[in-house]
């Protein structure tokens, strides 16, 4: 029962949970459950050998580390079509707010993702909804133009009607028909549904994606459709990547890792080509020149001109707009160039050999002090029998209460390169795989630079050499 003044309040609840005033009015303060700590977060590890959650966090970022690094032939320059699923099916809440809006804000993030790791590359949109395809954006490489279109659609339209798989591939495949050969045709769905209504037959359309040499990936979200497995299977040689999110972040995974050109198998895609490229100047003209781009017909005064046919253009990497002459920078192959050499899986470095470091490499976070028995007890372990025997109990005490492993988890909290043998933290390791692709510790070794720019003297020593300028 509630007064004028506010929820009525017994003597014995204010004695509990607050103070009278002078005026008789009650003073409210915290209740006890509104001061919660969450212990879940702060969980050490104890004697029953139970697990931090720092621990759990490293290995969750160690895990997306753990791949294949071998250098496999990729196609770099890329053409991808992105499908959307925008049928009934997308308004469900399993994700909050709701599958549409989940599969909007990770696009934009893919968007995004797609062309830092593929400067060079092609990005097409597409959606599905009433029993059509519906085109988003075109074909381009400008990030800008499809986040544009994507928050507009997230903004002004709701997913309504049935998906139409076979209408949605259709649109695809006359989209990148016309892309050149040296180039990837790839086409990645998001499929929330579990029907497709379709116009004929989807098996001669498959065919036709097959004849074609375009790759369709799947991304469901409901559980497996018999046919999108078909088309994985027969679109890839026999090697589909068909996947269902489980949640939002296992979406989120499966989304960026299409960020990563797919690996040519077939011969037909292995033949070698020899492509024309052109690295323009850029140019700014006085303040009263303005003149015309040839790719958006906007005044500007800023641009790069065309190596072969003079004509101005206001962003790369693009393809001539006269001469159809693929222009870009070298930043944009040296970018596209960390996918055919990745950067090797630094190694988790052992208490017995974490005493030659004391702090990262690249950020000089200090490392944690490990054990004084640590490093102690491996020479007696290696010496022989005492070692083992002095031991024993302690060797049974862990045996009953054994420690869960962690896949790829350091216990000195050191990862070193396999290359220059640095030591660097679980976020630098992170850093250097999945932004710069590079290690700071061999791109900062100068010893080979000393090398090539010294010459021998005849008492043995060594001089530097003086370059002409």
């Amino acid at each position: 029962m509630a007064d004028s003044d506010g929820e009525y309040a017994s003597d014995d609840e204010l004695k509990r949970n607050g103070k009278r005033t002078a005026d008789g009015r009650s003073k409210q303060t915290k209740a006890s459950w509104e001061d919660v700590k969450r212990s879940w977060d702060t969980v050490l590890e104890t004697a029953d050998s139970g697990l931090s959650i720092a621990e759990i966090r490293e290995a969750e970022k160690r895990r997306r580390l753990l791949r294949d690094t071998t250098p496999l032939q990729r196609g770099i320059i890329r053409h991808l079509m992105l499908v959307l699923d925008m049928s009934f099916a997308m308004a469900d809440k399993d994700l909050l707010p709701n599958r549409y809006r989940v599969v909007l804000n990770n696009a934009i993030g893919f968007v995004r993702e797609y062309f830092e790791q593929n400067p060079i590359s092609q990005l097409g949109i597409v959606g599905m909804r009433d029993g059509i395809a519906v085109r988003i954006s075109d074909l381009s490489g400008n990030p800008a133009e499809h986040i544009e279109k994507l928050m507009q659609w997230s903004e002004q339209q709701d997913p309504q009607g049935n998906p139409s798989l076979q209408n949605a591939l259709q649109m695809c495949r006359g989209a990148l028909y016309q892309t050149p050969s040296h180039a990837t045709r790839e086409v990645l769905v998001i499929y929330g549904a579990l029907v497709s209504i379709d116009p004929g037959d989807i098996h001669d359309t498959i065919n036709d994606l097959v004849a074609d040499r375009i790759r369709v990936s799947v991304v469901g979200l409901a559980g497996q459709v018999a046919i999108c497995t078909e088309l994985c299977k027969r679109t890839n040689n026999h090697d589909g990547n068909y996947s269902v999110a489980v949640d939002e972040v296992h979406l989120k995974e499966l989304f960026f890792a299409a960020t990563t050109p797919p690996v040519t198998r077939t011969p037909e895609q292995n033949t070698a080509s020899l492509l024309m490229m052109g690295f323009p100047s850029r140019t700014l003209a006085p303040k009263d020149h303005v003149s015309f781009c040839a790719c958006h017909a906007k005044p500007t005064r800023e641009g790069y001109t065309c190596p072969r046919c003079g004509i101005k253009v206001c962003r790369l990497p693009i393809d001539c707009p006269i001469c159809k002459l693929t222009l870009i920078q070298s930043t944009h192959l040296a970018r596209s160039y960390h996918h055919l050499f990745p950067l090797k899986v630094f190694v988790e470095v052992p208490w017995s050999q974490a005493s030659r470091s004391t702090a990262c490499y690249s950020c000089l976070t200090p490392f944690p002090a490990g054990p004084r028995d640590a490093v102690a007890a491996a020479p007696a372990v290696l010496g022989g029998r005492a070692g083992a025997k002095g031991s024993g109990k302690q060797q049974d005490g862990e045996q009953k209460n054994p420690k869960p492993e962690l896949k790829g988890v350091s216990e000195s909290g050191r990862y070193a390169c396999q290359v220059c043998g640095n030591h660097f933290c679980i976020d630098c390791d992170v850093f250097a795989h999945e932004t710069i692709h590079n290690c700071p510790g061999c791109q900062s070794d100068t010893r080979d630079l000393e090398k090539d720019t010294a010459v021998a003297v005849p008492d043995g020593g060594l001089t530097p050499m003086v370059m002409d300028s």
